[in-house]
């Protein structure tokens, strides 16, 4: 490391290479994002190693970390760009002041995010918010604008709505289903196409006259290879040299084609079926799953890429760039020569070090994304016939006016869910005309397995195309618990068939408990249920169910609750962060009009200059249209509008650098395939948009 050395503005310390001081920003940036989601990540990609529909986001990562090496070079020269001479302290901090209510609307919107039914999607969608506001605060707003498309990539990081992968697949499936029943017909395959509870089913009668029945429901659709596929069409569409129309090409071709390997995928289990018997098709099934077919789907995507996609004819190598050149960028192609002159100054350090102490202090009172609980007792005990549920002590509180009693385990929805356990218990009154309340406890190590009750029962039969078997009678979220604030959801409904109506109330904790004396952390679904004699009495039980829930939250002790602090955040979070937005929003508006003022005192300024100086200008908008706005190509949109040669390209380029300080041209970044060049603009606009609007151009005079 280099001593400090002084400048005009103050103490510097300087860092030996300013990639370093590049490093340390995005170092502070990272920091700050993993400790504040560490969390909610931890739980997205523990569902994305169990659950097959998320298994894209594993690879999230190393995509978003290859954009970010793409765009080094872009980064590195939107770092040589100097602030502006602008009198305004609003100005000079404008990025800053930006970024700051950027982070603030994030952070408000994740608190509020923890105080609903459904926080990781509140905390997810926060999360590239977050990201921009510490760019525009740590670097500028040309570093945000090349790091753009890498930043939004990090929605992807959203689990999928299950009522878009239910509707998706349903048709996905149907279209999979008659499409491979039809090709195995063609070949002498005897088979034909039913539908059981909304999901196709191919049966096929084998040679020897034994059925085979294939249900092809949303995990054989290929939706989930095709949400996966999609990610990396995007990807490859972005990071190809090739035009927008071709981009276009590889995400329009991209989506069949991942429909057409699974119709491929299916028809060929189904000829392995019909010569080979189910079990060797269920092999093929399981080996060519959905992330086979999206690493098969993305290699031939990449093959017709390279093959059939037009790229740019590649530049020819500029004669003038030579690494003697004294200036720090091309007069002939842009061709930046000047390396970064980042350095950690003082301000830098303070940023960071101010992100630092408040992170520290918001995770000092960030709560758990669920709330975390001590479990009760040994809910599952060892026996020689396996882990069962304890008889003994069970972990729900005594009620007074209920007896509690374990009634089953439901093995059977354990092994179809893929849920650690599914136990039922009763809460039978011993008060006359009081129904039993039953609770049903679920177990799982990811919150995948753990589905929502109107998913299961209304969203997704219409994913299927069939009628609902209930109609939803209430869908209410309520908070069944202060402090940690736990939020549940009422879900009424009547049965079709029977007219039976049933009142549910459920919620979802974090909790740790001792199975097989090994403390384990799992997430935990508890409902309670219970069946009104009519669909009026709805609001009388589900009054019935909230104070029992609130017994079952006290007597599963909270390990960490939430300070006033937090607790104000959240229930104001969402008129907080809708502050911020507006004062945002007041801020752009404002700055607007300070830039407005800035355009027209150049015009006034442009008006005044030599005719000589004028047509500079002149010339730097001709050399745009052109499409050669480099110093070249101003030369000579200026010896064109002079009728001769009248400055030398030392004169010109200094001419240039002088209406750039007093703001009638500045340098624009152009990015030539990844890979930064300097271009001249000019700053001028000719017509004044308030002009139709007399009162504010009253005012800006």
């Amino acid at each position: 490391m280099q001593p400090k050395h002084s400048s005009p503005q103050g103490t510097v310390l300087l860092l030996n290479k300013p990639m370093l001081a590049v490093a340390l920003k995005f170092a502070a940036i990272t920091a700050t994002v993993i400790a504040f989601y560490l969390q909610d990540l931890n739980l997205v990609f523990r569902n994305a190693i169990s659950d097959e529909s998320t298994y894209h986001i594993l690879a999230i990562p190393f995509l978003f970390g290859y954009l970010l090496y793409r765009k080094r070079k872009m980064v590195s020269a939107t770092l040589n760009s100097g602030t502006q001479n602008v009198s305004s302290v609003l100005a000079k901090n404008f990025t800053v002041i930006v970024g700051i209510l950027l982070c603030a609307t994030a952070v408000l919107a994740y608190w509020f995010g923890s105080y609903t039914f459904t926080p990781i999607e509140y905390h997810m969608f926060t999360l590239p918010v977050l990201t921009s506001g510490l760019i525009l605060i740590l670097f500028n707003v040309q570093a945000l604008k090349q790091l753009a498309f890498p930043v939004a990539f990090l929605f992807f990081l959203m689990p999928p709505p299950t009522e878009i992968l239910y509707s998706v697949g349903s048709t996905l499936s149907d279209l999979s289903a008659h499409a491979s029943n039809a090709i195995v017909n063609i070949f002498g395959v005897s088979s034909i196409i039913s539908a059981q509870y909304g999901s196709p089913i191919i049966t096929i009668t084998r040679p020897d006259q034994t059925i085979m029945n294939f249900s092809i429901d949303v995990a054989c659709s290929g939706v989930y290879s095709l949400i996966g596929f999609v990610i990396f069409a995007v990807f490859i569409a972005y990071i190809n040299r090739g035009k927008l129309y071709g981009k276009l090409a590889i995400l329009l071709l991209g989506i069949p084609l991942i429909i057409v390997l699974n119709i491929i995928r299916i028809t060929t289990i189904l000829f392995i079926g019909n010569s080979y018997g189910d079990q060797l098709a269920l092999q093929v099934f399981h080996t060519v799953g959905a992330t086979v077919l999206m690493f098969i789907g993305t290699l031939i995507l990449l093959v017709t890429t390279e093959k059939f996609v037009k790229k740019p004819k590649p530049q020819q190598p500029c004669p003038t760039c030579t690494p003697t050149f004294k200036q720090d960028f091309c007069p002939s192609c842009g061709k930046i020569f000047q390396k970064s002159k980042l350095k950690l100054n003082r301000n830098d350090i303070a940023k960071i070090s101010s992100i630092a102490i408040v992170i520290a202090l918001l995770l000092s009172i960030q709560a758990p994304v669920f709330a975390l609980t001590e479990g009760p007792a040994q809910i599952l005990i060892q026996t020689p016939s396996g882990l069962q549920p304890n008889t003994q002590t069970l972990p729900l509180p005594q009620i007074a006016g209920y007896n509690l009693s374990y009634v089953y385990r439901d093995t059977n929805f354990e092994k179809l869910s893929g849920e650690d356990a599914s136990l039922v218990y009763a809460y039978g009154s011993t008060v006359p005309n009081t129904p039993t309340v039953w609770v049903a406890l679920e177990l799982a190590s990811t919150t995948g397995p753990l589905h929502r009750w109107e998913t299961c029962l209304i969203n997704y039969p219409i994913s299927q195309g069939l009628q609902p078997k209930v109609t939803q009678l209430d869908l209410t979220d309520i908070q069944t618990q202060a402090n940690p604030p736990i939020v549940g959801r009422y879900f009424a409904f009547q049965y079709l068939t029977t007219n039976q109506t049933q009142v549910v109330l459920y919620w979802y904790e974090t909790a740790t408990f001792n199975v097989n004396n090994e403390t384990q952390q799992k997430h935990v679904k508890l409902s309670l249920v219970v069946y009104p004699k009519s669909s009026n009495d709805v609001r009388q039980y589900e009054e019935l169910l909230l104070p029992i829930a609130k017994d079952i939250n006290d007597y599963w002790q909270p390990i960490k609750t939430w300070t006033t602090v937090a607790l104000t955040i959240s229930q104001n979070g969402l008129a907080l962060s809708a502050s911020t937005i507006a004062l945002l929003v007041a801020l752009m508006i404002y700055r607007f009009i300070l830039y407005q003022q800035e355009k027209t005192s150049l015009l006034t300024l442009y008006n005044k200059l030599p005719t000589q100086k004028q047509l500079l200008v002149k010339a730097v908008k001709s050399a745009k249209k052109q499409g050669n706005p480099t110093t070249d190509g101003i030369a000579g949109e200026l010896t064109k509008l002079s009728g001769a040669q009248t400055t030398t390209p030392e004169q010109l380029r200094n001419d240039l650098i002088e209406a750039e300080k007093v703001g009638l041209i500045q340098r624009a970044l152009l990015n030539k395939e990844d890979k930064p060049a300097y271009a001249w603009t000019s700053t001028l606009r000719e017509h004044n948009i308030f002009r139709a609007f007399p009162i504010i151009n009253r005012f800006l005079k």
